[in-house]
């Protein structure tokens, strides 16, 4: 057994400092066999002072099931040999486990994909069922439909996710907004996107720690388990990795309490700057809202819809003239290549800081830089998204205008989710709409919203087929895992358009809802392609978007992310939720 990478704790401790473990390895057949590598990582990680350990999703048993009868047939049971072993173990060595395990019920053929908690007695304290699947479960498996639930234990408060729950928002969001402080994520993936991706977003979506566990290897001809087991902080710290090669295990110390501060300092409280009072649609059934006719498969009937979009890469330099006359001359020169719209970067007419000095100046100067631009579109009949800074009597509104090539405005949208600094001179809007245009049916969003789930999600739900994003990215994760994420959990074509001058140092990017083809590798089904432009540089980058594409929420042959959510499930979404809360 191999003792990957181990990492002590790294932060100033502020409560309960836990030492949690994560144990990767490939399961075969011999069920017996598979119960013993639990059992042997649990000693090792005992004798090395580790009170919790995460195992892997299907840690009984290989999943080389013909169908669901011989599934059922092999599947474990809550009192057979393979859960009493490993309770027992837990008696005996005083800790807890979190172990994948395919369960059958009374009634064959039903099976669920299960994570069980095991206490520190040998009891069971929680079994979670998969609420979502990954494609082929969906032959084999029963989703679950249970409530979600955190369980609070001596050691902290638990909340169970398993693979695919994470490849969604809505699980570990609404374990985070029932006072999860560590997320236990038992995996069976061959996608890259799990570690690259979902495991670190949900974990800084939700601040909250977060202890992944992933099967690794597998047969030398098959696609390999991707491995990559993690112990990552609530700040998107990776305290210990697996590698995505090698069987072992990893462990760190965390500091349990630290989850329970949500404030990222100068950006906003990541559950405090929600708004529960706009989310009513993340309950409503999909057939009565807007996305019911675009779920599933692409209709083979379905014309294209294309749309030539470009991103005006430019932002304030020299002065704020000379800014404005270079994005006319993006827009002229983008309309000569034949591109039909163009995105503006954030408050792209504005120095840093600019705004938040002087709204009432930045307010009248948005309303004529907003006529320049509108004639601008109205000379090449060109579509623009723009934002700027709105007053509307005592009020100030950080919005963002869809300019039709008619120099009308096609769409307003205020932004409804403001930071620290925007609430100190921004009223909050109160509506994310869909405008259904000429080109197609297309949202905008702003900024920092790329953070949270919810607005994206609800755009789709409402029938977005491209959503337009002036953006500032603060760090580098939020083109690479938050604004990717939003296009492969929705299947929405995403057009990012940043500042020269973000702090993330990096430019601006279009993520592509990739249509779901026969054959494609794993990685190539869960991760939507995307393209950049270069940080610093007035560079465009011009791209076909087939709009028809956002109608294929597919990402496999039975899996499609928007149409298996349970919305029934996700009330606590609704509720009100500060940072002070547990």
């Amino acid at each position: 057994m191999e003792i990957l990478d181990s990492a002590p704790l790294d932060i100033a401790s502020t409560g309960r400092t836990l030492r949690v473990a994560s144990a990767q390895f490939f399961s075969g057949t011999d069920v017996a066999a598979n119960a013993q590598t639990v059992v042997n990582y649990l000693r090792t990680a005992h004798d090395a002072g580790v009170k919790l350990v995460v195992f892997p999703e299907n840690s009984n048993r290989v999943r080389d099931y013909a169908d669901r009868d011989e599934c059922w047939d092999k599947s474990e049971r809550l009192d057979g040999e393979f859960v009493t072993t490993i309770s027992a173990a837990c008696a005996e060595l005083g800790m807890y486990a979190v172990v994948g395990i395919d369960l059958s019920e009374e009634i064959k053929p039903t099976v669920r994909i299960a994570s069980v908690l095991i206490g520190p007695y040998g009891d069971i304290e929680h079994v979670h069922h998969k609420t979502v699947f990954w494609d082929y479960e969906y032959t084999l498996f029963v989703a679950g439909t249970k409530p979600l639930e955190v369980v609070d234990t001596p050691i902290g408060r638990i909340g169970l996710l398993m693979c695919a729950d994470g490849i969604v928002p809505d699980v570990p969001r609404v374990l985070g907004l029932l006072g999860a402080q560590i997320f236990c994520n038992s995996l069976n993936s061959r996608g890259p996107d799990e570690v690259r991706v979902h495991v670190p977003l949900r974990t800084l979506e939700n601040h909250v720690w977060h202890i992944s566990s992933n099967t690794v290897g597998g047969p030398a001809d098959g696609w390999p388990w991707m491995g990559g087991s993690q112990v990552v902080s609530p700040r998107g710290n990776i305290l210990a990795s697996a590698g995505e090669e090698s069987e072992g295990l990893i462990w760190a110390d965390i500091d349990v309490d630290a989850a329970d501060d949500k404030n990222v300092p100068g950006f906003a409280d990541v559950f405090g700057w929600r708004r529960p009072d706009l989310y009513g649609d993340l309950m409503v059934p999909h057939e009565e809202l807007p996305v019911a006719d675009m779920l599933g498969p692409l209709s083979p009937e379905m014309a294209p819809k294309p749309v030539d979009v470009a991103t005006l890469q430019v932002s304030w330099f020299h002065n704020q003239e000379w800014t404005v006359q270079r994005a006319i001359g993006q827009i002229s020169h983008a309309a000569r290549q034949g591109a039909q719209l163009g995105v503006l970067p954030q408050l792209f007419c504005f120095k840093p800081g600019e705004v938040d000095a002087d709204p009432a100046a930045a307010a009248a100067t948005s309303t004529e830089v907003l006529a320049r631009i509108r004639a601008a579109a109205t000379e090449h009949s060109f579509w623009v998204a723009v934002h700027l800074v709105e007053q509307d009597g005592d009020a100030f509104y950080s919005t963002a205008y869809l300019i039709d090539a008619d120099g009308e405005i096609a769409l307003k949208y205020r932004k409804t989710h403001l930071d620290t600094a925007e609430s100190l001179w921004a009223t909050a809007g109160d509506e994310l709409s869909v405008a259904h245009t000429a080109l197609g049916s297309i949202a905008l969003m702003i900024g920092n919203e790329v953070w949270l789930p919810e607005v994206m999600r609800l755009l789709t739900l409402r029938g977005a087929e491209l959503v337009l994003h002036p953006t500032n990215w603060d760090r580098q994760e939020a083109p690479d895992m938050a604004a990717t994420e939003r296009t492969e959990e929705n299947r929405v074509h995403l057009v990012s358009v940043n500042r020269l001058d973000s702090p993330a140092k990096v430019g601006s990017q279009i993520v592509r809802a990739d249509l779901f083809i026969p054959g494609q590798p794993i990685a190539l089904m869960r991760y939507p392609s995307a393209q950049w432009t270069r940080y610093g540089f007035e560079e465009q980058l011009i791209q076909r978007l087939d709009l028809r594409e956002s109608h294929s929420k597919t990402m496999g042959f039975h899996l499609d992310p928007v149409g298996t959510r349970q919305p029934n499930l996700y009330g606590p979404l609704l509720a009100e939720r500060t940072s002070t809360d547990v």
